[in-house]
């Protein structure tokens, strides 16, 4: 509603080459929620980027994206305007890739963040094309992320982005971001989803 909130970012001591973070909140009842945990280092991740200077990739073959995002509110994804930004995508084999871009409106915002927060969400967006979501199960849960393991930032301010996911499992991809001129702007290890209840998260807006 309109009560305050407030948030708490803790980040603790560096040992054995990392520092814990925690992030957590607390509104009128004044109890303090911690809503997730990690580790930040300095030192760059093994992994190297991902080149996505050749775009598309050879021997992808396109995917229509009409009606996606209306297809993705029937299954209980609420995307507002900004938040939809997928707007091209390829399959090549079990890899999906695909280009994202924010809205103009928001091109000036995008250099107060390392990755604007829309951008980024937009790039896990082609994970949903793999859904085999039908109308009798549409809107009953919603994949949402659990646990990004082996984040490294290599570039900041993107208004545009080109994605490459590579499914490690199901329910977890790996994630190399680049520019629209295909420079490393991020590389996720890792992204694990879980399943959630539409319901619940209709609940808590």
């Amino acid at each position: 509603g309109d009560e305050a909130v407030d948030i708490q970012v803790r980040v603790g001591a560096l040992e054995d080459g990392r520092c814990p973070v925690s992030v957590s909140s607390r509104g009128a009842d004044r109890a303090w929620v911690r809503h997730a945990t990690g580790f930040l280092t300095e030192e760059p991740a093994d992994t190297e980027p991902a080149d996505l200077t050749s775009w598309p990739p050879a021997g992808a073959e396109s995917i229509d994206l009409t009606g996606f995002y209306d297809n993705l509110a029937r299954d209980g994804y609420g995307y507002g305007p900004v938040f939809q930004g997928l707007t091209a995508a390829w399959r090549l084999g079990d890899d999906v890739y695909a280009e994202v871009e924010l809205p103009e409106g928001e091109y000036d915002n995008a250099r107060a963040f390392g990755i604007h927060p829309a951008l980024l969400d937009a790039c896990l967006h082609p994970g949903l094309l793999r859904g085999d979501s039908t109308e009798d199960s549409a809107g009953e849960s919603v994949q949402i992320p659990f646990a990004w393991t082996g984040v490294t930032l290599h570039a900041s301010g993107a208004q545009q982005a080109r994605v490459h996911l590579t499914y490690l499992a199901d329910d977890t991809v790996a994630l190399s971001i680049a520019d629209a001129q295909g420079r490393p702007v991020a590389t996720v290890d890792a992204l694990t989803t879980r399943p959630t209840a539409v319901s619940g998260v209709r609940a808590a807006s």
